[in-house]
């Protein structure tokens, strides 16, 4: 996929941000025409005071309840799943009663980010009023009509052996991967999971080699069980990267402490080059001449499953972390968390999940690249994706119209300045485009890329990364015996 940047900009804005919603139409025949809210702006950048509705017993004259989070979560509250650490123990002993159901470990990155909110207001997995419209609408209507987006389905799936072994039980356990007891699902539903339904809508084909396809949905069971979710414990991997996961509640809460006036939210799956860092260091440029006083950045990888080539997310952190030592990123400024979702590459059904999940975030500001979570197509020479559907989509999406795109240039390595600059089609000529393939080919053969390219920090950590599979690579061959 190219690192070329390109931007766009929502033509609309929700006006109403205190409105609350309440839970998702639940009836079983419920059919319904989305339709996006009117469009309307009258400028989408300028910033806006959120103020609750005074409360019953407010008294006259008193101050105004000022909501100090510059966004509101979608559903109005974020969703928490976990179980209060008092109530652990009897929940722990009820589920080792209960049926069970195993998951595997994307599953587990799922129920992750079910209990944190990152779905708000989903409460557990999709039942199938919930998938069918996640799959055809890409959205959720509430009970009052309002719409969330919500363009993934977000499900579990089971086997023919585990629906037997649950029956008619209305509560199931669920275990993890390494056989502790994660979380109990409560009410459940069990519907059938069609597959290639399910692999055609998300994806848009059902050409072989879509890499979630085949890790998850290709061996996934027959099934698919919904219901409220309630997490034993927060999810936590041990592997020295828990500290970097901040909740939407935590992040709202440091965003708070920081004082921000603007958040702007930048995904990525791929270490940052500073064509990245051009970006992201001129849209807070740009938010301040907008009259922002205090805009902050949040850098924010994905860091559940990946494809197989895709750099791991431990690499990724440490050269996250060379970048901003370096001076390429304010740390001032700057936010670094992981964001727990797996990685389907669905292309623009996808980037109005990672847009979505970011508003929970307390993210009000969104930029989208080029072929924003798009990837080759997996059997043809080509891009899966037309590279600018993805930020079109976002600026009609139904559920996201509180939500600021913000608009960019393209950027490219400048042949004469000898750095990441922005593209002149004038001189095009004078521009290359480094290609995320062309990128791990230099490190991987050791050759540096132009200069300008990367911080010498950051590209160093790629190097070793690439030098350490080599050599494992090399350590797994087989001896060859001289005669």
């Amino acid at each position: 996929m190219s690192l070329t940047i390109k931007i766009h900009i929502a033509s609309y804005l929700n006006l109403n941000h205190n409105h609350r919603v309440s839970n998702i139409a639940s009836c079983p025949n419920f059919i319904s025409t989305i339709r996006p809210k009117p469009f309307c702006n009258p400028n989408p950048l300028i910033p806006r005071t959120h103020i609750y509705k005074m409360p019953a017993d407010h008294k006259a004259g008193a101050a105004p309840i000022i909501k100090s989070s510059l966004i509101e979560p979608d559903g109005g509250t974020l969703v928490d799943l976990v179980v209060p650490e008092g109530l652990r123990a009897s929940k722990t002993s009820e589920a080792e009663s209960l049926p069970h159901a195993k998951l595997s470990k994307i599953d587990l990155e799922w129920v992750h980010v079910l209990s944190e909110g990152w779905a708000s207001p989903l409460g557990g997995f999709m039942r199938e009023h919930e998938y069918l419209q996640s799959l055809h609408f890409n959205s959720l209507r509430m009970k009052d009509g309002t719409v969330v987006n919500m363009s993934l389905p977000i499900v579990l799936a089971i086997d023919d052996d585990t629906k037997s072994r649950i029956g008619s039980s209305p509560h199931v356990a669920l275990f993890g991967p390494d056989g502790d007891h994660v979380a109990i699902l409560r009410s459940v539903e069990i519907y059938k999971h069609n597959k290639e339904e399910r692999i055609a809508r998300t994806w848009g084909t059902t050409a072989p080699g879509l890499p979630y396809v085949e890790e998850v949905i290709a061996s996934a069971g027959n099934w698919l069980i919904g219901g409220d979710l309630e997490v034993l414990k927060p999810i936590k991997y041990n592997d020295g990267l828990d500290n970097y996961r901040l909740s939407p509640k935590q992040l709202r809460q440091e965003f708070d402490k920081r004082e921000a006036d603007a958040v702007f939210a930048f995904q990525l799956r791929n270490p940052v080059h500073n064509g990245h860092a051009l970006l992201m260091n001129d849209t807070r440029r740009r938010l301040l001449d907008m009259g922002y006083k205090n805009p902050i950045l949040l850098l924010h990888p994905l860091g559940g499953f990946t494809k197989a080539d895709d750099v791991p997310l431990d690499v990724r952190m440490e050269q996250h972390s060379k970048v901003l030592e370096d001076g390429v990123l304010d740390p001032e400024t700057t936010i670094v968390a992981i964001f727990p979702s797996p990685m389907h590459y669905a292309g623009p059904t996808e980037v109005q999940w990672h847009a979505k999940a970011r508003i929970n975030a307390g993210a009000n500001f969104y930029i989208v690249g080029r072929d924003p979570a798009g990837m080759g197509h997996p059997t043809q020479k080509r891009d899966l994706y037309d590279p600018d559907h993805g930020k079109k989509v976002l600026s009609m999406a139904p559920g996201l119209e509180k939500l600021n795109i913000l608009p960019f240039k393209v950027a490219a390595y400048d042949t004469l300045e000898k750095k990441m600059a922005f593209f002149d089609p004038t001189r095009s000529e004078n521009f290359l485009f480094i290609s995320g393939t062309k990128m791990r080919a230099y490190a991987r053969s050791g050759e540096n890329p132009p200069d300008g390219f990367m911080c010498p920090g950051g590209w160093q950590v790629l190097v070793k990364y690439y030098e350490s599979l080599q050599a494992e690579e090399s350590s797994q061959k087989p001896a060859v015996l001289s005669s």
